[in-house]
């Protein structure tokens, strides 16, 4: 199971190892590098990143604390924890209790430079929608969720979301991977974008909200279609 691109870079053997580890699992979870119900090991962690076990053991017990892991106590072996049906329903409502907020927060604070950085983020979004890039979709869909709520100024509801997406980001790919591109291209960026350049608060916090409840639902049918 690969959780980065091939080739990594060791990561430095410095004292910012730990936070280098946990940076690299985590996004490896936010973009659904790591699968559902795929199994990995802390040594098999440690040789791909190029370091020793002990911060990927620290790193690893972090994420685990934030639910974004779970270690199977037989065997040692960590794994995203399944995501179930009541589950789903928590993790959709948080989300939708919290980051359309975040947008609302942020269109105050929106000003063109970011208005040109979320067009440039929703272009490659499409580019690599265009060309089944799931890797590159994965990373641009969290780039450009983020650098909205970067902007709202508030960082109690922004850590909230960030730890929603590490639990969510490995299902996301699994949507991805089943229902295919196309039906992946209708989404609310450009009215997010819209809404933000206008000021318009309670617009981005509509378009944020649409575009998360479309996602959760093609969550909700692949939950639903497990056996």
């Amino acid at each position: 199971m690969a959780t980065a691109a091939p080739q990594r870079r060791p990561l430095a053997q410095s004292q910012a190892v730990h936070d280098q580890v946990y940076e690299a699992i985590r996004q490896a979870l936010i973009t659904g590098a790591i699968a559902p119900g795929r199994g990995v090991s802390l040594r098999g962690l440690a040789v791909e990143l190029g370091v020793s076990p002990m911060p990927v053991r620290d790193a690893v017990r972090r994420l685990v604390a934030e639910r974004a892991l779970e270690i199977n106590p037989a065997n040692k072996r960590l794994s995203v924890p399944s995501l179930t049906a009541a589950r789903l329903e928590q993790l959709e409502q948080a989300r939708l209790w919290i980051e359309p907020e975040l947008a609302a927060r942020a269109a105050s604070h929106a000003d063109d430079a970011l208005i040109l950085v979320l067009q440039g983020i929703d272009a490659r979004l499409d580019a690599a929608l265009a060309a089944g890039d799931v890797d590159g979709y994965m990373a641009a869909n969290h780039a450009f969720h983020f650098a909205i709520y970067q902007r709202s100024g508030a960082d109690v509801l922004l850590s909230m979301a960030a730890g929603l997406w590490l639990q969510i980001g490995p299902f996301m790919r699994v949507v991805f991977g089943r229902v295919g591109a196309d039906s992946l291209l209708a989404d609310y960026h450009a009215e997010a974008i819209a809404a933000l350049r206008a000021g318009d608060a309670e617009a981005a916090r509509r378009a944020i909200a649409a575009d998360l409840s479309e996602g959760m639902d093609k969550m909700r049918a692949a939950v639903e279609a497990q056996p």
